[in-house]
């Protein structure tokens, strides 16, 4: 059973300033919570699970040890960041800060600026891990990594996507291609394309000017002479620029 306090406590942690202060995030979803036990039982700190969740799931928590809370569907609702919550919330340890390890000069990755929706992050972040990256960067301005909604939408993959907040010069330290992308780039399917950083910009704004100057290469998504859309969300563009990267460098 959870308590007053604990259910308190759960609630303040949808807010960055006290995930900041604890140190801890919030996790949820059978799928997302069961990838924790298996892969990574030792940043739980909180475990609530409903019995709904037990009458399936129960060998996995036998078999990991991980303790746990069993808690009401009602009470789940109360502590949940999700509208329909589904049967298990894990409250969990902030990652241990690290160094950037990934190696510009012999794989691509990306830099996003300024992106503020938690879900692209998220989305961009299950990509990054469909494709093998395991470090990507963020400005400082961007969405939090432990926001809810992008640890929902990224599903196990911040267990193995790592993130790391800097300025843009500090992701770009070695003579490496950065490649920006803008609307009037080199069209990326006719491009040469090597490892390195690729920028990723506001999804309103683009690209800060101020992070201009790093760029040495253009690159642009062709559109269709038909088309009458602006631009493409900031995780679709994303993907769609990591596929051809993957393509020309994999192969």
């Amino acid at each position: 059973m959870i308590s007053k306090n604990q259910i308190k406590q759960v609630k303040a942690l949808h807010l960055k300033k006290f995930r900041d202060e604890e140190k801890l995030f919030i996790a949820e979803g059978i799928k997302v919570v069961n990838e924790i036990i298996y892969t990574n039982p030792e940043i739980i700190h909180q475990l609530f699970v409903t019995e709904s969740y037990l009458q399936g799931n129960s060998n996995a928590l036998l078999k990991t040890k991980v303790e746990y809370v069993t808690i009401s569907e009602e009470d789940l609702k109360r502590i949940s960041a999700q509208s329909q919550p589904n049967n298990a919330l894990a409250v969990c340890h902030y990652f241990e800060e690290t160094a950037p390890e990934i190696d510009l000069t012999k794989q691509f990755s990306f830099y996003l600026d300024d992106i503020r929706d938690p879900g692209n992050l998220g989305t961009i972040m299950r990509m990054a891990d469909w494709f093998g990256i395991e470090e990507i960067f963020c400005s400082k301005q961007s969405t939090d990594v432990y926001n809810p909604k992008t640890i929902q939408s990224a599903m196990g993959s911040f267990l193995r996507v790592r993130v790391h907040y800097c300025d843009l010069y500090e992701a770009a330290k070695k003579d490496i291609p950065v490649y920006g992308a803008v609307l009037d780039g080199e069209n990326i399917y006719k491009a040469k394309l090597q490892n390195g950083l690729i920028i990723i910009g506001n999804e309103a704004n683009g690209i800060n000017e101020k992070n201009y100057k790093f760029m040495t290469n253009k690159i642009a998504i062709p559109a269709s002479e038909n088309s009458s859309t602006e631009s493409l969300n900031a995780a679709m563009a994303t993907a769609i620029i990591c596929s051809e990267f993957y393509r020309q460098l994999s192969a």
